[in-house]
């Protein structure tokens, strides 16, 4: 056994208890997600008034022009370069000994 890998565990982790409880309230939050759905849409014999149809409509509508443009604006965005990491324009002033700083803490 050499020095390097005497103090590591091995691959094979165990996995906590409170991880497998998560997992068990994640599923059954999933199931009752599931169950829920299922009887709202199974309802009996339930008539949409045609304004129902068109609220429907507008509002599908309305998601997709609201989700398609912000993906243009973000596509618009990274293309443009507006999505990089700020950084100072204004270089230093010629002196040898001018950091990074901006121009107006140089002077102190």
């Amino acid at each position: 056994m050499d020095p390097i890998s005497a103090g590591t565990k091995s691959p094979r982790k165990r996995t906590s208890i409170g991880v497998w409880a998560m997992v068990l309230a994640l599923l059954i939050l999933l199931g009752l997600a599931g169950f829920f759905a299922y009887e709202g849409l199974v309802v009996g014999d339930v008539e949409v008034p045609a304004q129902g149809y068109t609220a429907m409509a507008i509002g599908i509508a309305l998601s997709l022009v609201i989700g398609i443009g912000l993906m243009v604006l973000v596509f618009y965005s990274s293309r443009r370069g507006y999505d990089e990491q700020a950084s100072f324009l204004g270089g230093p002033s010629g002196n040898d000994d001018a950091t990074n700083d901006p121009p107006d803490q140089q002077r102190r």
